[in-house]
């Protein structure tokens, strides 16, 4: 990749910040602008470009990130090139050339990367992109046994809703052993909800909704929640009491070794 070719070939330094690293290594930052808009987007990817710089063969799931950060980086210069400074209109003209320059760079990349085999170069280019052979080749690694990554994981969950109601509610099962308090998404109780109100699992449809809700300190309708179980009273209080300590083991990071999974499974 020309892009990644261009930056090994300038030296390492150590630099901690990215007014030293621009410093030191301008041709990292030269396309970019100079003002205070979209601080964090450019700092986030002046710190993925300098750690390209200093890794002679990245991997693709740094390529992928890169890819990330740059996409991040020009959606917000392009919104703020669109803001006209009336005293120094130079600062415009500079977020407009840094919008051209950065969504050049960015078609650019996504050429190069394009039919890559890698994993995460192919998950970039199916979920951003609609590319059906990089989707293709993201389902194969799963039937391989070749995915670990939650994110990955969970987007694949989601594709299946639509077609496999059975394989999606398996891999967001598999998310709940894999996944750390950190990295857990509540938005997968609601992914394993939805699979279970449409198998007529009631029950598994009340106790993950009403765990997310714990999760979230999202408001839910209890007239609802109590109509998918009948208005039972003591199920309603069985099932709260499952999703509680659901949750505290999910928050925990310990949900792969507890009770509470091996009942959810063998019943799954």
């Amino acid at each position: 990749m020309s892009l990644l070719a261009i930056f090994s070939l300038f030296g390492c330094d150590n630099a901690a910040n990215t007014a030293t690293i621009c410093k030191n290594n301008p041709e990292l930052c030269d396309d970019l602008h100079r003002d205070s808009w979209c601080r964090y987007e450019r700092a986030d990817l002046i710190q993925k470009r300098y750690a390209l710089k200093n890794t002679p063969s990245p991997s693709g799931k740094q390529v992928y990130q890169h890819l990330i950060n740059l996409e991040n980086y020009s959606k917000c210069i392009e919104l703020a090139a669109g803001v006209q400074h009336i005293l120094h209109p130079e600062r415009t003209n500079d977020r407009v050339r840094a919008f051209g320059i950065s969504a050049q760079n960015l078609e650019q990349l996504r050429d190069t990367t394009k039919g890559d085999p890698d994993l995460y170069l192919s998950y970039y280019h199916w979920i951003r992109l609609n590319d059906q052979a990089a989707l293709s080749r993201v389902v194969n690694a799963l039937h391989a046994g070749k995915i670990e990554d939650v994110e990955i994981l969970a987007s694949l969950a989601s594709y299946y809703q639509k077609s496999d109601l059975n394989k999606a509610k398996a891999l967001y099962l598999q998310l709940l052993d894999r996944t750390d308090p950190d990295t857990f998404n509540p938005d997968w109780l609601l992914g394993l909800a939805s699979i279970y109100h449409q198998q007529n699992d009631l029950e598994k449809t009340y106790l993950f909704s009403k765990a997310n809700v714990l999760m979230t300190r999202n408001t839910v309708s209890d007239a609802k929640m109590n109509a998918l179980i009948k208005g039972n009273q003591q199920l309603a209080k069985f099932l709260d009491e499952q999703a509680s300590t659901l949750v505290e083991h999910l928050e925990n990071g310990d949900y792969a070794s507890s009770e509470i999974r091996n009942q959810l499974n063998t019943s799954s």
